[in-house]
């Protein structure tokens, strides 16, 4: 039965609103809500294709509506509630017994509700009693956290209104293509086009890239794997010319005499040696960031492309190093931000999926925290476990003697999303058992013991946060099919049946009431928000305490760390080993970088499912530089062998200019032989946790003689298969 109602897009953290009222009958199979835009700061009434799309997934014929226990043909079949609640609770307790509490893992999703991420992290570690529990934000946000919290002493992708950079003259971002992978956004980009003032940097001329053309500013297109340089490199320039802001720095920072000291090898000609930018094109980038400061306002907003590296955590802070350098944060008029990529990417990461943290993003390891959110808990502070595995450990984990034997998975495609995707699939089908919650069978849910059907976004009530650190709210939409379950009355049941200390409500209000009281005095304070502020449209950005009214823009007054300055930390870059190795030598390796697509999302596990969207991209295509085709005899739409010592990826190829020729590109949005992931590394930063999905070596090679077979519907998408002539 459909309700309708005023709500959010289910798909990134710029989340769009959006009205969902009931469609007209048909006899044909349509979505059964239609889609309008909501005017809302973010979006102003737009919408992307994806959100404009996106009620057709809450009646496809694919959706998942019962329990689907494996059997040992591996063929799925239906099973009652019952008996799927009787062999989780069997599942665990046996692993439990068997190999201790910290053989069960959990793996959260960046889009979750606030409160199921909430209740998640409660449930893993008072239910399960397991410290195993971490999430795919690890793989989108980690870096930018990790440098933020070091810099400033809290996370908030954008400490600021978006709107705000509406006025700016400058806007230097950096490694985000948000004309594809959240087009409403360009509309904040718009004043400094204007102003001639968009400095985009990326190794490929991506549409945003693009946008800067025509007089609208500059394109930087370094080397991949080499921003940490190129920002050095213009921090060097504001430094040696005098472009800094000496007075901010010596009134809101600490570490400015080392940053000096650490930039002074960072000449702009040197820089250009290492990153291929033109010293002139770095001076200038400086000159303009500067000279924007002083009269329109300047923003510096970084997104994967330079955070998804074995050096991410350093990159980002060279990024707000230069931030601070030129007095932008905490500026009325000016700020660093960082875009939030998952739908609750923000709210998310705050309230307990993660390895290391509880609620209002607290440390796991302060026993002030630690009792804090015990006394809300109602139990001692010792049934909280410790820190536990990030991301990538917590998955190279799966199936070993001292690892996780047994796992649920919430709100993740991790056999597509992961870093070495064949390693991971081969760790899933190890485990003793796999529990999948989801509402369709995605690749992980294929290779699950147990998939539990679950709601819908437009099925739900719920609350998530935004890039802004805005909190929302989710509303029901839509009253789901009649095998389907909240996430939340699940966690509810088994607590229930695993005799977990603590309540555990399957109530969305009644469990963030609860997170309001955990979160208080945290970092991420959401005790002053409540559903009846958020339905009456109030604005309400974290840290929200009790009796304020929010903070919509951060660091105003001062930082989050004692004495309420920012600390300036120098970085440098490493001696970077690479660390993918290829399979040959000839001809010479390229450098792959992964990245997204207009029409798709994350691992495509929706999007693929979408008619219009897989018809727009119905396969993973290589981008690759004319030239560096013709050195190896390929043509456009010819299948190549793209490969490494981890995998191999079978695909056709599209000529395109906008790539550096020492590059190729290759979006992730694909299972089987076009994952992109079966080539990236499981080597991290060793201060987040982050993959290196960026700049991976790869060969490129004809297939040789190909035989293209009949294609074959996968999961929702077009795979074609390619066979090397014997």
């Amino acid at each position: 039965m459909s309700n309708g109602a005023d709500t959010h897009c289910p798909y990134c953290a710029l989340q769009c609103a959006m009205t969902l009222t009931p469609a007209a009958p048909t006899t044909q199979p349509l979505p059964p809500l239609d889609v309008s835009g909501r005017d809302f700061p973010t979006n102003r009434g737009g919408l992307c294709r994806k959100g404009w799309t996106s009620p057709s997934l809450l009646n496809h014929t694919g959706r998942v509506t019962e329990p689907m226990l494996k059997g040992s043909d591996g063929v799925h079949r239906p099973v009652t509630w019952e008996q799927a609640l009787m062999l989780v609770t069997g599942a665990v307790k046996q692993t439990r017994e068997q190999y201790g509490a910290d053989a069960v893992g959990v793996f959260g999703g960046g889009g979750l509700t606030n409160e199921k991420a909430y209740q998640l992290g409660k449930f893993a570690r008072l239910a399960l009693g397991t410290s195993r529990i971490d999430y795919n934000g690890r793989f989108c946000m980690s870096s930018a956290a990790a440098a933020g919290n070091r810099a400033f002493g809290v996370d908030r992708g954008l400490p600021f209104p978006v709107e705000d950079l509406d006025s700016a003259s400058v806007i230097f971002l950096l490694g985000s293509n948000v004309a594809e992978t959240m087009p409403p956004f360009v509309q904040h980009l718009q004043g400094a086009r204007d102003s001639g003032g968009l400095i985009v940097a990326d190794p490929r001329r991506s549409a945003t890239a693009a946008f800067t053309g025509d007089g609208g500013g500059i394109h930087v297109q370094p080397t991949p794997g080499t921003d940490l340089a190129l920002l050095l490199g213009i921090s060097h320039v504001v430094v040696h010319e005098g472009l800094a802001d000496t007075e901010y720095l010596q009134d809101r920072t600490t570490g400015y005499p080392a940053i000096i000291r650490s930039l002074s090898a960072f000449w702009p000609e040197r820089v250009q040696s290492i990153t291929g930018v033109p010293a002139t094109l770095i001076r200038d980038t400086a000159r303009r960031l500067a000279d924007g400061a002083r009269r329109g306002g300047s923003y510096i907003l970084t997104g994967r492309g330079v955070e998804q590296h074995v050096d991410g955590t350093d990159t980002a802070t060279a990024a707000i190093n230069l931030s601070l350098l030129l007095g932008l944060p905490g500026s009325s008029r000016s700020g660093y931000g960082t875009l939030t990529g998952q739908g609750n990417g923000q709210g998310g990461r705050e309230h307990g999926q993660k390895a290391d943290q509880l609620p209002g993003y607290r440390k796991i390891t302060d026993p002030a925290a630690r009792a804090h959110v015990a006394k809300v808990w109602g139990v001692d502070e010792t049934r909280i476990p410790g820190p536990g595995l990030p991301a990538v450990e917590l998955l190279k984990s799966l199936g070993q003697p001292d690892g996780v034997r047994c796992l649920f998975v919430h709100g993740a495609n991790v056999a597509v999303s992961a870093p070495d995707a064949g390693a991971v699939i081969e760790g899933l089908r190890s485990l003793d058992f796999l529990v999948v919650c989801d509402f369709f069978m995605s690749e992980t849910a294929l290779e699950a013991d147990l998939v539990l059907p679950v709601t819908q976004w437009a099925e739900e009530e719920g609350t998530l946060t935004n890039l802004e650190g805005r909190v929302l709210r989710r509303r029901k939409a839509l009253t789901p099919p009649p095998g389907v379950r909240s996430e939340l009355w699940l966690m509810a049941r088994l607590a229930d049946l695993l005799d977990a200390p603590s309540t555990f409500s399957d109530d969305p209000e009644t469990v963030f009431e609860e997170l309001r009281l955990a979160s208080a005095g945290g970092l991420a304070d959401y005790a002053g928000i409540d559903y009846a502020m958020l339905d009456r449209g109030e604005a309400a950005y974290w840290p929200y305490p009790t009796g304020s009214s929010g903070t919509p823009r951060l660091f105003l007054d001062s930082f989050a760390h004692p004495g309420g300055r920012a600390v300036m930390v120098p970085v440098a870059p490493q001696k970077r080993s690479r660390h993918s190795a290829v399979v040959g030598s000839d001809p010479e390796p390229l450098t792959l970088v992964t990245g997204r697509l207009l029409e798709h999302y994350q691992s495509g596990a929706q999007t693929r499912r979408v008619p219009e969207l897989a018809a727009a991209q119905p396969e993973p295509l290589l981008q690759l530089h004319p030239s560096t085709a013709a050195a190896r005899d390929i043509s456009a739409g010819e299948f190549v062998r793209v490969s490494n010592e981890r995998g191999e990826v079978l695909c056709r190829v599209e000529l395109s200019t906008a790539i550096r020729t020492d590059t190729v590109f290759l979006p992730f949005h694909f299972p089987g032989p076009g994952s992109a992931n079966r080539l990236t590394e499981a080597v991290t930063d060793p201060i987040s946790g982050m993959p290196e999905f960026k700049s991976s070596r790869v060969r490129v090679r004809k297939a040789a003689l190909p035989e293209v077979e009949p294609e074959l519907a996968v999961q929702g998408t077009s795979i074609v298969q390619v066979k090397e002539a014997s």
